[in-house]
């Protein structure tokens, strides 16, 4: 009686017992490539000792002597439903004493409260065995009875489900409608060949308008739905749809919905060839997607339950709690709750398949939702992995995400990868910011590089901040290996970069000149160290020319240039470089220099030796000339001849050394002397070449028959015709110019004229201020009822009449004398005021 009570007790409370007593499954879960969608645990301690002496016939009750055949729950759990083998029924309340007890003289297979008995308007139930019957109580509290059904068999199952009645015989299903009182559906049985007292029918509701039939090997799932009224006449307010029905491999030992898919709890027969020997006869919980006519299967697992190989199908049932989203597995000798999988669980078998990355992920994702793993954790054991995989490098990257800012297991983790010799893969991933391990770890980690790895602690020195080391300590550590290797270049960088760190300026400097290091000119100037390479002048220009001299240019207020001229003394090709980038920016600086640069200019640059000529106003001509006329330059001797005046010599030069006529043609234009010309004809007359190239170039600068008077006759001349047909065509030319020219000045004369006449054709305003310009008294008399007389000229000038001069000579025409003296232009009378 002991096991009939605890199994009572579980029935009342069956999520609170499986919370307490169960135990971890795990050889239930199979090892399989993809993810389980559901856990299992089976009950423990007392409840699997029961179930080792006695069997479990139905899950939630089990209060006789004799086998209970089903119990049923309202919706609050306060009222229970329980039926057996001997016939009883008993409806009762956990917390009340009122019940009620019925005895039958046959076997009660099945018992459904209203979801809503506790509620005194919803006092009904049904049972039966051979019938159904349903069981209402009045407003007297005294039980009906009436008859839902009888005459085809047995009863073996029935779920109730708002105010839908659904049970199973050995026929079909039935649906009943409480609320109107009809029954609307009768779905038959498909295979009639299974017996239905060995392969049961499995009921389940979806919701208040879904029920899902499971019986043998099929599965119908069907929807209550609303008739229309045109339709009804006769018929009840409600029909079916059979809106999926599919045929499984296994036969059905229970249903149970999962949102929008299906749980289903499978009977495999030992003969079966659909899955693998070692699984045989075990029960397989699947779960699956309904389809219109088919299904696809999401998961499927095969269960070890204690005796599966003495079990049938009606031996097993599937109950499940719609709250929680558990499945109740129930076999006579075992009980296994499945519940879907968590975040936790996710994690347990990413862990258990080794993907410690998405592991890692889905706990950062889901951090609030996890609760029996820590993220820090599930990433040391990911580091833990590769270090063990021998991934070293991806394990000490994936520190800087796990490890965060606990110094502690940043400083565990160091010395671990010390002892496996692997400093080198976690120094780049060490702390650099506001959180710092000790100066030792770095230290520890700076040394190994330098024993090993040259460039490798150059790159290290670069990167980490100066705070996180003892300098002094690596830069003797430094010094100390120099001593086996003086000349190596990397060592010596990285030194300089040391004294930078420290101050050290000078002696980083040193180095880097010493090394002709590209990074001097930026030391120089980030740290202003001007006054410490005044007499490094020359080691800095041998470096790099152009970018020395545009420092010292840009800095003259901390390098004058007397100071560069003076260091530069000894090496005239780097002071030509300095005095010609100074004369460039400036023509008027370095002046003094001038004459210098004459000198260097002919040594070093000849051709900018002539734009310096041209563009300076400080060199000494009679200098230059000098140097020129040493090295035999003949366009800066040129030049400078035609500077000083002496432009006939400079001439003769072009001619006779240069004997290039178009440059001489240019130079005479230049100058726009006439003498000049005539030098150039009497030159050239004898000639042809350079006549030809008068004959093409004079003609708009002198006249071309002084030329052509001038050649012998007999004498050959190159393209002659040529030349003449050019001259012919610059006279056309000046001619069509000329021409133009008068055009349009006679359209501007005539336009203007025009615009004089409108101007003057404009009256004039007389007033108080006016006055007269040859007495200068008020233009109007102060008594304006006085008779007066005013002349008023085109220019504005005004006179009394009294005060004009006499007329002229043209008879009746006067003129303004102010204009007239001016000259002007004589201004006639325009206007005549008398009054």
């Amino acid at each position: 009686m002991a096991a009939v009570h605890i199994l009572w007790i579980l029935g009342r409370a069956v999520i609170h017992c499986v919370k307490q007593a169960v135990e971890r499954l795990d050889d239930l879960e199979e090892d399989s490539v993809e993810e389980p969608k559901l856990k299992y645990e089976r009950l423990a301690n007392g409840v699997t000792e029961i179930l080792q002496k006695d069997a479990a016939s139905y899950f939630k009750c089990n209060c006789f002597p004799v086998r209970i055949n089903q119990i049923s729950l309202d919706e609050s759990g306060e009222h229970v439903g329980i039926c057996s083998e001997d016939g009883k029924v008993q409806v009762f309340g956990l917390y009340t004493r009122e019940g009620f007890h019925e005895n039958f003289d046959c076997p009660v297979k099945v018992v459904a409260l209203h979801p809503r008995f506790s509620s005194s308007n919803y006092k009904q139930f049904v049972t039966g065995g051979n019938k159904l019957l349903l069981y209402e109580r009045n407003w007297l509290k005294r039980w009906k009875t009436s008859t839902l059904h009888e005459g085809e068999g047995t009863i073996t199952n029935v779920r109730w489900r708002a105010n839908l009645i659904a049970w199973a015989n050995n026929v079909g299903v039935k649906i009943y409608d409480i609320s109107t009182k009809q029954r609307i559906t009768n779905v038959f049985r498909d295979n009639v060949s299974l017996r239905p007292d060995m392969y049961p029918c499995s009921l389940c509701w979806k919701d208040n308008s879904t029920l899902i039939i499971g019986w043998g090997s099929s599965v119908k799932i069907c929807a209550v739905k609303e008739r229309d009224h045109a339709e009804m006449r006769d018929l009840p307010s409600r029909y079916v749809e059979i809106v999926s029905a599919f045929e499984t491999e296994f036969f059905i030992s229970g249903l149970a919905p999962l949102a929008d898919q299906l749980v289903n709890l499978y009977f495999v027969k030992e003969n079966s060839d659909h899955v693998e020997e070692e699984f045989r006869a075990r029960p397989r919980l699947d779960i699956i997607q309904p389809l219109p006519e088919g299904f696809e299967e999401i998961s499927s697992d095969a269960l070890t339950v204690r005796n599966f190989q003495e079990n049938e199908c009606r031996d097993y049932r599937l109950e499940h709690s719609e709250g929680e989203s558990l499945f109740y597995i129930i076999s006579p000798k075992d009980i296994v709750v499945a519940k879907e999988r968590d975040q936790d669980d996710h994690i347990d078998w990413l862990l258990d398949k080794k993907k410690y990355e998405e592991a890692l992920m889905a706990a950062e994702i889901s951090f609030k939702n996890v609760k029996r793993h820590e993220v820090q954790k599930i990433g040391m054991a990911y580091i833990n992995h590769l270090v063990e995989k021998g991934d070293y490098d991806t394990a000490a990257r994936k520190c800087q995400k796990v490890l965060g800012k606990n110094m502690e297991l940043w400083e565990n983790e160091v010395y671990r990868f010390k002892t496996i010799g692997q400093l080198k893969a976690i120094s780049q991933y060490l702390p650099r910011g506001d959180l710092r391990l000790r100066p030792a770890i770095y230290e520890m980690i700076l040394n190994e590089f330098l024993k090993t790895d040259y460039e490798g602690f150059a790159t290290l020195i670069r990167e980490w901040p100066g705070e996180l080391y003892n300098n002094m300590t690596i830069v003797q550590a430094v010094a100390d290996h120099l001593k086996k290797d003086p000349t190596n270049s990397t060592l010596l960088t990285t030194l300089a970069e040391l004294y930078t760190y420290d101050q050290r300026y000078d002696r980083a400097l040193e180095i880097y000149l010493r090394l002709r290091h590209k990074d001097v000119y930026q030391l120089i100037h980030k740290h202003n160290l001007f006054s410490s390479i005044e007499d490094k002048i020359v080691l800095l220009m041998d470096f790099d020319k152009e970018k020395a001299v545009d420092m010292l240019l840009d800095n003259e207020d901390k390098i004058s240039t007397d100071r560069v001229v003076e260091e530069l003394r000894d090496r005239p090709e780097l002071l030509h470089i300095y005095l010609h980038k100074l004369f460039k920016r400036d023509h008027h600086k370095g002046q003094r220099y001038h004459e210098r640069q004459i000198g260097l200019y002919a040594e070093y640059d000849r051709p900018n030796l002539l734009p310096f000529l041209r563009d300076s106003i400080h060199c000494p001509l009679e200098k230059a000339l000098e140097i020129c006329q040493e090295r035999n330059f003949v366009e800066e001797t040129v030049f400078l001849l035609s500077r000083m005046g002496n432009c006939r010599r400079a001439l003769q030069m072009i001619m006779e050394e240069l004997e290039d006529v178009d440059k001489a043609i240019e130079f005479a234009k230049e100058q726009d002397d006439a003498e000049l010309w005539e030098d150039l004809i009497s030159y050239s007359i004898d000639k042809p070449p350079f006549i030809t190239g008068l004959l093409n170039n004079i003609g708009t600068h002198v006249d071309p028959i002084l030329l052509i008077h001038r050649i012998k006759e007999g004498m050959e001349i190159p393209n002659l015709r040529d030349s003449l047909v050019k001259i012919l065509h610059d006279y056309n030319l000046q001619i069509l110019l000329r021409e133009g020219c008068e055009k349009i000045l006679v359209a501007d004369s005539l336009s203007l004229l025009q615009k004089m006449h409108r101007t003057q054709m404009r009256g004039v305003r007389v007033d108080e201020e006016s006055i007269c310009e040859s007495c200068h008294a008020s233009i109007l008399p102060s008594d304006m009822a006085q008779n007066f007389s005013v002349a008023v000229f085109h220019c504005r000038h005004m006179f009394h009449k009294e005060c004009l001069p006499s007329p002229g000579t043209i008879p009746g025409v006067q003129f303004c004398n102010i204009c007239s003296a001016k000259r002007r232009g004589p201004g006639s009378g325009i206007l005549e005021m008398i009054k």
